[in-house]
């Protein structure tokens, strides 16, 4: 019996170096396995090979393995200089509302405000009008005014589309030279035709481009009393000339402002025409 009792202080100490061992990484006098030094060796070993693996694992995922330099880090939160200063300096710059890069459009846009805001202007002042023929001829012996025997000159100018369009004749206003002076200049240069004004029919504006210069033009519009002459085209401006009954004239002339006019002139002829008669005028042959 007195045997065991070493045997029994020899398996507590064997039981108490296992119990430091395999708490540490080298126990100082454990006799089991877990307690020998080479089970010490053996984890710090197994430490290391965790410590490399994870190494191993977390370059390849930084690429290359330069997760500290900051460059191509994956890390949320990594410091990457290039990154986070371009970040600061994009904030920045919307925190002081600096304006970002205009559209090719709204830069066209500008462009061509500002070449029209340097585009020469000018301005223009014109005079012309309706020379007529047969106002006195066309009032009937019950007053009436038949407007289809009342005939007026217009002028036909070729487009750029080859198209004939029917206008009134003008021109320009020379210096000191009266309105209805000019529109009887103007009429017999581009009709062949001598007119005298009998009454102002209207005043039309409008604007143009013409050799980069924008131009504000006026024209003063008067009814002539035909008084001789035939007509003509040899006006290099104008194609063609012709007489039309004043009941078509809205329909012949080209442009919506002679149009409003011609309107005008529905309304003055009948009274013209009786004035005319009633003087004892009559239309020369």
């Amino acid at each position: 019996m007195k045997d065991a009792a070493p045997a029994t202080a020899a398996s507590d100490g064997a039981a108490k170096g296992g119990s430091r061992s395999s708490g540490g990484s080298g126990g100082k006098g454990g006799s089991g396995a877990t307690g020998s030094p080479d089970a010490g060796n053996t984890s710090r070993t197994a430490e290391g090979q965790d410590r490399k693996s994870q190494q191993k694992r977390g370059s390849g995922s930084s690429g290359g393995g330069k997760s500290r330099s900051g460059k191509g880090s994956s890390r949320p939160g990594s410091r990457s200089g290039a990154g986070r200063g371009a970040q600061r300096r994009r904030q920045a710059g919307q925190s002081k509302g600096r304006p970002g890069r205009r559209p090719a459009a709204g830069r066209t846009a500008q462009r061509g405000g500002e070449q029209r805001d340097r585009m020469r202007t000018s301005i223009e002042t014109s005079a012309g009008g309706l020379v007529v023929s047969g106002l006195a001829e066309a009032v009937a012996d019950d007053g009436s005014v038949d407007l289809s025997r009342v005939y007026v000159a217009l002028i036909g100018r070729l487009d750029r589309r080859g198209r004939l369009l029917w206008s009134m004749p003008k021109g320009h206003v020379e210096p000191g030279e009266a309105h209805d002076s000019t529109a009887e200049r103007e009429v017999w240069e581009e009709t062949g035709i001598h007119g005298e004004v009998i009454a102002e029919l209207g005043v039309i504006d409008y604007w143009f481009i013409s050799d980069g210069t924008r131009i504000h033009k006026t024209v003063h519009h008067h009814l002539l009393r035909y008084v001789d002459g035939d007509l003509n085209d040899e006006d290099p401006e104008v194609t063609e000339v012709t007489w039309f009954p004043a009941s078509t004239l809205v329909e012949r002339l080209a442009y919506a402002d002679e149009r409003k006019l011609a309107r005008r002139a529905h309304d003055l002829l009948p009274e013209l025409a009786k004035a005319e008669k009633d003087a004892g005028r009559a239309t020369p042959r």
